[in-house]
């Protein structure tokens, strides 16, 4: 549909529906006259203004680029050595203690010294270097944006990412120069960069895995701009909110929204969508309780006394008895015996690599089943807690134990996902397997009040909202999903969410808190409309799913994946063994070169770890392309897809906004062109996607090459054109092609088979053409001239 839309467009006497009109018109008949009646009720609109030509995208030199990668490269460096530095002579200091008593409190002074340091180090950098920010923009791989790089890898370094939902992340917002209220409540991680543009009311709460960045990467430049809201507002979970918009005081914006550019919700007005439009559906769900500054004041002080007592003493003089008491590393250290031959490191490296990380599966499993376990018994489902006690302390800690990663990844894809979540909660009703009934990425709130029906599968990105957050309290209450579903990626699922049995929900759907529930149907986009449950193309492959030939298929694909999880575990052990030879020769060399091996040693490991993981990679795709397939979950070439699918990514964050990070995307078989940046974009299928020069693709988005629709996998290339732009959020399908210079908006879903032509701005969800929108009219001298200029004009 998505082409035959494509193919309407480029003829200019014809009208151009969108994916919404097809669905909501199923016959060309009903569909015609729907887009004549649209047509005749179009009134001739009065000329409008004269706006500026969306602006061209600015093309850094090369040199530019050269020096900019250089001086990110060598920040790096020296900041390794400054860390190197600091923590061998604190090694030093804390060996030279006596007794348990002198360890523990060497531990805690050089411990709370260290966390003090890396905690107000950022605040002091951004403040010095680029002093209070200011609307405008500036162009990417400059002087102005090397410091603004800076300071946000400082942000995203530091600590204080770790008290994300607590009072002490608001000070440390305010401290960096956010204006923010009293009462306010931030349980997203995603940390905001230009601060001083931030303006958050009294009572406010902002859900996790919400952007709220103040700025955007936009045709080759950095445009900063405000992010207003009121008192008593009240973000949903997966949203955006871009540059230049607000929420007034009791505004309310839902999950899986966006507001974009210039938009503002009024006064007491609840909207939702992508973009966001006004609703009636109340999302603020729980009650207000008592919870005043005091218990808020109480709960940051303990929580950061726990953390200076407790944590960091443990954690230092852990490493301590690491270091002295294992034999590998003792003898290492201790002058009598620290010349050692070259064949005692290999079997020292083995022993201890292999009881870390055999330790790590073992005693993870067992606290994941059992401590979570413990915690849920006092936390009673639909009862209003107030926050900052007790009660939200087990709730905080056993969602951050329950959504560990490793294991998602390790079980994922597979059978086997089913027995995992079951062990740590999840209520799966009677299982039909199919081998994928889950996905490798999957988080919650509880695992304890989340029931899936039977026959349902769920790819990547599920969120299930099972706890509802107002300023002053939290509430669990049980989320459930209907048997025979299939979930698409990157989906947030809310409590009471209004859908029953046998519905397609697709990537990136706002599930809808109100009407009547939805059972047989599609739901599709943000808000969301019906479409058909299923298609005749994607039914050519049920036969598959039943009977005899179910339990032969799904036996094969349970071996391959067992044997993709033992490839999986071997890769990242054999990793851990590396990392732990290049430690103990690293000990071995201490005494003569000192605290410069330490920072060598961080370099390395980012070095060899990156070049491991292409190199892993590039094997398993037997350095080939992907070819465009349409095949059941059942075929081999589908399993083989599961496998590369693992291969770990957390590492490529680590040059987001560097030009590295084209560089890692090249090497992985990326075919992207020159001086691309690229702040945080994902691609699942790297041989499948073209990325055409000087692109721009924000943080939060997405290029997924692929789709899986019940027992059908389908996948094919897609293309991004020179100078496009990839908004915050958004999701880019298979099999899609974008003009030269064309924008896609934040949160945008540009569905599969769209073509997007040439200087065209997109944007929703699914993505339209929205002529006339995006650009930010008269600020960009005033930009240059106040984020260019030095930090003492800017403070």
């Amino acid at each position: 549909m998505a082409q035959f839309c494509a193919r309407l467009r480029k003829n200019p006497d014809l009208p151009s529906p969108s994916m919404r009109d097809i669905y909501r018109h199923p016959t060309i008949r009903s569909l015609t006259a729907a887009l004549v009646q649209a047509a005749a009720a179009d009134t001739p609109a009065p000329a409008p203004e004269l706006t500026a030509p969306p602006a061209p995208v600015a093309r850094a030199s090369r040199a530019h680029h050269l020096l900019c990668g250089t001086a990110q490269l060598l920040i790096f460096l020296v900041y390794s050595l400054v860390w190197g530095f600091a923590t061998a002579r604190g090694y030093e200091w804390i060996a030279a203690g006596s007794g348990f008593v002198g360890i523990y409190v060497r531990s805690l002074l050089f411990g709370g010294i260290g966390f003090l340091a890396l905690c107000i180090f950022p605040v002091i950098a951004k403040w010095l270097l680029v002093g209070r920010w200011k609307p405008g923009e500036f162009p990417i791989w400059g002087a102005a944006y090397l410091r603004f790089w800076f300071v946000k890898v400082l942000l995203h370094a530091n600590p204080m990412v770790f008290f994300v939902g607590t009072p002490l992340y608001v000070l440390y917002l305010r401290a960096l120069g956010a204006r923010i209220g009293k009462g306010v409540t931030i349980l997203s991680r995603t940390v905001p960069v230009c601060t001083d543009l931030l303006t958050v009311g009294a009572g406010t709460v902002i859900r996790k895995d919400a952007f709220f960045l103040c700025y955007r990467a936009h045709a080759g430049r950095i445009q900063t701009g405000r992010v207003t809201l009121g008192r008593d507002a009240y973000v949903g979970e997966k949203t955006v909110l871009d540059i230049d918009t607000s929420l007034g005081d009791g505004a309310q914006l839902g999950h899986s929204s966006a507001l974009h550019s210039g938009q503002a919700v009024p006064d007491g007005e609840r909207w939702h969508g992508s973009p966001a439009e006004p609703a009636q559906v109340d999302y603020l769900r729980v009650p207000p309780v008592r919870c005043g500054t005091v218990r808020r004041a109480w709960f940051g002080a303990l929580t950061l006394l726990q953390t200076v007592f407790l944590y960091l003493p443990l954690t230092l003089g852990g490493v301590y008895m690491l270091f002295t008491e294992v034999p590998a590393i003792g003898k290492r250290l201790d002058p009598q015996t620290a010349v050692l031959t070259r064949p005692e490191l290999i079997p020292d490296a083995l022993g201890v690599s292999l009881a870390l990380f055999s330790g790590f599966l073992v005693v993870g499993l067992v606290v994941l089943y059992t401590v979570p376990r413990l915690m849920g018994l006092f936390v009673k489902p639909d009862r209003v807690y107030p926050l900052y006690g007790f009660h939200y302390t087990l709730h905080r800690t056993a969602a951050r134990m329950t959504n560990i990663k490793f294991f998602a990844w390790l079980f994922g894809d597979s059978s086997y996902i089913v027995h995992y979540l079951r062990g740590l909660g999840y209520d799966l009703s009677r299982v039909e397997q199919t081998g994928s009934n889950f996905g490798t990425e999957m988080q919650h709130e509880t695992p304890f009040m989340v029931t899936v029906g039977s026959g349902t599968m769920i790819a990547d990105g599920l969120s299930v909202i099972n706890a509802d957050y107002s300023s002053t309290s939290f509430r669990v209450s049980r989320v459930e999903i209907g048997p025979r579903n299939f979930l698409g990626n990157n989906i947030a699922f809310p409590v009471g969410g209004r859908t029953g049995e046998n519905c397609l929900l697709a990537t990136k759907v706002m599930i809808p808190l109100d009407g009547e529930v939805r059972e047989g149907v599609g739901l599709l986009g943000s808000p969301c409309f019906e479409i058909p449950r299923s298609v005749d193309r994607d039914a050519r492959f049920d036969h598959l799913r039943e009977g005899e030939e179910l339990h032969r298929q799904l036996s094969a694909k349970n071996r391959y994946n067992l044997r993709s999880m033992a490839l999986m575990l071997g890769m990242r052990w054999f990793l851990v063994f590396a990392l732990t030879l290049f430690g103990l020769v690293s000990v071995d060399l201490y005494g003569a070169v000192g605290h410069v091996v330490i920072a060598l040693y961080l370099a390395m490991t980012l070095a060899f770890s990156t070049g491991y993981y292409i190199l892993v990679e590039r094997c398993l795709t037997r350095f080939r392309a992907l070819t465009p397939q349409l095949c059941s979950i059942y075929h081999p070439i589908f399993w083989w897809h599961e496998r590369v699918w693992k291969m770990p990514s957390q590492y490529l964050n680590i040059f987001n906004g560097t030009p590295f990070k084209a560089l890692v995307w090249r090497l992985l078989g990326v075919r992207i062109g020159r001086q691309v940046f690229d702040d945080g974009c994902y691609i699942t299928e790297r041989t499948l996607a073209t990325i055409g020069d000087d692109c721009t693709l924000n943080a939060g988005s997405k290029i997924q090459c692929h789709s899986q629709e019940d027992g059908t996998f389908k996948s094919d290339g897609s293309t991004l054109g020179a100078g496009c732009t990839l908004g915050v959020g958004a999701h880019v399908h298979y099999g899609v092609t974008m003009g030269d210079g064309a924008v896609l908006a934040p949160d945008s879903f540009l569905m599969k088979g769209e073509e997007v032509p040439a200087h065209a701005h997109w944007g929703g969800n699914p993505a339209v053409d929205m002529p006339g929108t995006g650009h930010r009219h008269g600020g960009t001298d005033r930009a240059l001239e106040a984020t260019d200029a030095p930090a003492s004009v800017t403070r």
